[in-house]
């Protein structure tokens, strides 16, 4: 079976997408996210501009194959916003991704039913008016050698068209690499032969 080593993310944030049901608006918004931290300031960020909102509801989701997630209904009944919004983002594949939907309340109830439908609608109109794209899932590597080594090193590096993502050139090298998850194993392979040049693959 062939490892899959793609996932979809958003680059940039969606524009403002609105839905109405019964005077009650529900703005969307979508985020590309990396940590927590991230989606805390864009939800901070909206608070502010929605101030006289009266619900901030999101979900989100980081990680490829550590996939980390949240929702919230932040004070809508239990399971008719946060959930909804997160069934959005199962659906459409993505990850490292927030999504967050602002209601202003119209002044009539929409049940527990309307709420799950609007929230679940807002979160649909901000993923599809995202600009959807496909990335490889990378695993990163340290390669370590003197410096004598540094052009045999370097050759490997570009024979096989790596990407190198930083580099500490003393008098013990060091450089990390980038590699698609499917072809890592192979890398680490094509290195581990050569005497004095230690290469090690970096933790999430």
């Amino acid at each position: 079976m062939e490892t899959k080593d793609t996932y979809k993310t958003i680059n940039i944030a969606s524009q403002e997408v609105l839905f109405k049901d019964r005077n009650s608006k529900f703005f969307g918004y979508a985020f590309p996210i990396n940590s927590e931290e991230e989606a805390k300031k864009h939800i901070g960020a909206l608070k502010k501009q929605h101030h006289t909102a009266r619900h901030w509801c999101y979900a989100w989701q980081i990680g490829t194959e550590h996939i980390k997630y949240r929702v919230n209904d932040d004070g809508e009944p239990s399971n008719s916003a946060g959930q909804p919004i997160y069934g959005q983002i199962q659906s459409f594949e993505v990850t490292n991704i927030l999504i967050v939907v602002v209601r202003y309340f119209g002044g009539t109830k929409l049940g527990v039913g309307g709420l799950i439908n609007a929230y679940r609608t807002g979160a649909q109109l901000a993923l599809q008016n995202s600009s959807i794209v496909e990335k490889t899932i990378n695993i990163d590597f340290s390669i370590t050698f003197e410096y004598k080594d540094m052009n045999k090193v370097m050759r490997i590096i570009k024979e096989n068209n790596l990407t190198i993502t930083k580099q500490e050139l003393e008098l013990n090298c060091k450089i990390f690499i980038s590699v698609r998850k499917k072809v890592a194993d192979k890398i680490k392979v094509v290195f581990s032969p050569l005497y004095e040049i230690e290469i090690e693959r970096l933790e999430d």
